[in-house]
């Protein structure tokens, strides 16, 4: 008797509503599916890393805009109700889900929950960075959403980018294969929408997951069936970074861009 061909997928994250409506989408058509939930990165973590990279007043000015981006969270969710209803979406925990806690997704026990698990596809929603030594410890396709159209707006809040550039046309999600780069992979689909007037920077990350729903599950299903096709997008490459509290104002007040 022939072996069942393995379907199993794990979807890799640190938690929140936006990924939950990836993974209840996923459940919905491939039952077998696993989460592995990490602990968020601290704000300080953040913030020393992006210090090093930046310097010490970027870094700063983009915390001080991501905790500003939190804080209006409550005032957008009229609008994140609204996208999920109209997605017809749910952005609450499954628990029929299984959920596997690890304190990072590089982390030891985060590989060997791997190859407990033995996945056929594992799939990046809202994560840190995967290290080159998780990635060549998994033994299946890395899948990773990103929300931007890559390779123009890789990095962190792509949406908003595109938007402050003048390129709505590219305002978009992409799901690609993920390696050593940040946003670099091969890109597999993607996808492009257009914001509301109430959408602002706490809100493009829920519409763009939502309108992506559709090329992610195609993309888990070429992998489930052997059959990616990765290309590489032509055009200039960046890597993205919140604003500066001062550039969020600015923009906002001369563009209305928010």
């Amino acid at each position: 008797m022939a072996s069942e061909i393995n379907k199993r997928v794990v979807v890799m994250t640190a938690g929140g509503p936006n990924p939950a409506i990836v993974i209840n989408a996923l459940h919905a058509r491939y039952p077998d599916l696993h989460v592995i939930e990490e602990s968020p990165e601290s704000k300080a973590e953040i913030w020393r890393r992006r210090a090093r990279r930046l310097g010490v007043l970027q870094a700063t000015g983009q915390l001080a805009t991501m905790i500003a981006a939190r804080l209006l969270r409550k005032a957008a969710q009229k609008r994140i109700d609204e996208i999920c209803r109209t997605f017809r979406v749910d952005p609450n925990p499954n628990p029929r889900i299984p959920v596997h806690k690890v304190a990072s997704i590089n982390g030891a026990d985060t590989l060997q929950r791997i190859a407990d698990l033995k996945p056929a596809v594992t799939l990046l929603v809202s994560t840190r960075l995967l290290s080159r030594k998780a990635l060549a410890a998994i033994p299946c396709s890395v899948l990773n959403l990103h929300a931007g159209i890559n390779p123009a707006y890789r990095g962190q809040m792509g949406g908003y980018w595109s938007l402050v550039e003048g390129d709505r046309e590219n305002f978009g999600a992409t799901v690609h294969l993920v390696d050593a780069g940040t946003d670099t992979g091969g890109t597999l689909y993607e996808v492009r929408t257009t914001p509301a007037q109430g959408d602002f920077i706490s809100t493009y990350p829920m519409l763009l997951t939502a309108a992506a729903l559709d090329i992610v599950s195609r993309a888990v299903g070429d992998a489930l069936d052997g059959s990616l096709a990765p290309i590489m997008p032509a055009g200039p490459s960046h890597l993205r970074f919140p604003p500066a509290l001062w550039t969020w104002i600015s923009v906002g007040l001369t563009r209305r861009i928010w």
